[in-house]
């Protein structure tokens, strides 16, 4: 998930909802448990962190507010370790080289050693998500059509698929999808370490049926964390 395409992933956010909008999904805990929950997962992560601002909300964000709050950050100023991390994550690709008209090489400076230096890098936020929330894409009327627009067509999707589902299909099936499709990158999973598996609903389920795959889906500081809580007891969460 570093390289997506032929773009290096230079900083991943993870966003959780404000109360007003999870509680009413059964089995969803308060967004102080969930933040603590997303904290714990990502600590050891050089490249994920956890954003909590629309947790801190008092109203529900729509996803494409949520976006357009990271691109206005991303306006102000890409901060010194951002751009660390950008330099660090061209220097590691090493599956899909970006095309090298993308960008102006600066080769001067000779003690720069192995790291790489561009003069112009073009950042894009894009929403990563299951496949089923772009299959929801295709309900009508669950989506604002103006919403959707901004959402592909201005910023893009990252899709892991589902098990048993066709991205291809749910694609085809929405005029917005097909108009962006460009903007569309299916996620090709990792044959040792399938992302389709990867789902918080068999998480609370292997957790309220006690199932030991529970491992599958969460790290040990999130399940010592959830057994030490008490959350996800019952059905209801």
């Amino acid at each position: 998930m570093k390289n997506v395409a032929d773009s290096a992933v230079a900083d991943s956010a993870v966003a959780d909802g404000a109360d007003g909008a999870a509680l009413c999904l059964q089995g969803l805990v308060s967004s102080r448990h969930r933040l603590t929950m997303c904290q714990l997962a990502v600590q050891s992560s050089d490249w994920i962190r956890v954003d909590p601002w629309e947790c801190y909300q008092d109203t529900w964000q729509t996803t494409c507010s949520v976006l357009e709050h990271h691109r206005d950050l991303m306006k102000v100023g890409v901060s010194d370790s951002l751009w660390g991390k950008i330099s660090e994550s061209l220097g590691k690709i090493c599956c899909v080289r970006p095309h090298i008209e993308r960008f102006t090489f600066v080769d001067e400076n000779a003690n720069l050693g192995t790291a790489m230096r561009y003069e112009e890098i073009e950042l894009r936020i894009l929403l990563l998500c299951g496949s089923d929330l772009l299959e929801s894409f295709c309900i009508p009327g669950l989506w604002k059509d103006s919403d959707m627009e901004v959402i592909v067509g201005d910023f893009g999707i990252v899709v892991v698929p589902r098990d048993g589902t066709d991205t291809e299909r749910i694609i085809n099936h929405s005029s917005v999808l097909r108009k962006f499709k460009d903007n569309i990158i299916v996620v090709k999973d990792a044959i040792s370490h399938p992302m389709a598996i990867v789902s918080s609903t068999k998480s609370r389920l292997a957790l309220q049926h006690g199932d030991g795959h529970v491992v599958d889906y969460l790290s040990q500081p999130v399940i010592d964390y959830i057994l030490q809580s008490q959350l996800y007891i019952n059905a209801s969460g």
